[in-house]
């Protein structure tokens, strides 16, 4: 064999290899992260903040659709996971002037796996939480009922009484110390205090309407340093929309 068929063949070797390499390498090997069952994987396409929540419209698998999340720094191409989200139909944000027929509130995004991955401890205790408000709701004041306002403007009129409570509910855990715990909102408030803790042994989801008729009582202590300085004990939930 000739020096210039070796080079010729060198050449064309060379010329090989790096049409396979440039062909390869446009090819997609990143995998999709395996989704563990029940959990959500989404990319943002769009963003819009408002005051109290921020407003995503994603992309999963081949679809897409708007949820809602307590306000946090978005950009589109960001991803989002949850498990957990209340679908509302035809929902009217005030703030944006704008109806959503269909949105999910989505009540734990994380922006990576690994997060929504990180094991819990079980609670053991009803935890206080930071509950923000929710904005724009508004709901008709059941007969016989009264507002969170008129319960925090006066709660010890109230002290081991039955009330009834219309609100929406903004955050819900179940089964723990034998009973199920809502946080109520209803659109009023006193004094910054426009949310109230309610046990009760109903099956709720967050975003659900419903009418609670319970015990207030004051200054509930359940170990641990958390306290309640006015809770609705067990309550009977009715008229769930």
């Amino acid at each position: 064999m000739t020096k210039n068929k070796i080079i010729f063949l060198i050449v064309i070797a060379a010329l090989f290899v790096f049409f396979i390499i440039t062909i390869f390498s446009g090819l997609d090997f990143r995998r999709k992260p395996i989704l563990p069952p029940g959990t959500h994987g989404t990319v943002v396409r769009e963003v819009l903040q408002t005051s109290n929540y921020t407003y995503l419209n994603v992309e999963e698998a081949d679809s897409t659709f708007w949820m809602a999340i307590i306000s946090a720094p978005m950009n589109a191409g960001d991803s989002v996971y949850f498990t957990r989200a209340m679908e509302m139909k035809d929902f009217r944000s005030k703030e944006l002037g704008r109806t959503f027929p269909s949105i999910f509130f989505v009540d734990d995004p994380v922006n990576t796996l690994h997060a929504i991955h990180k094991p819990v401890q079980q609670q053991r205790t009803p935890k206080r939480v930071e509950v923000k408000k929710w904005p724009e709701i508004s709901v008709q004041v059941p007969q016989g009922g009264i507002t969170l306002e008129s319960l925090y403007r006066d709660p010890r009129n109230f002290t081991g009484k039955s009330v009834t409570i219309r609100g929406v509910v903004v955050r819900y855990n179940s089964e723990i110390m034998n009973r199920n715990w809502v946080h109520l909102q209803d659109g009023t408030e006193f004094e910054g205090k426009f949310d109230l803790a309610v046990t009760t042994g109903d099956s709720l989801l967050v975003g659900q309407q419903a009418t609670f008729t319970g015990i207030i009582a004051l200054n509930r202590d359940f170990g641990s340093g958390y306290t309640y300085d006015v809770i609705m004990e067990q309550a009977k939930a009715s008229d769930i929309k």
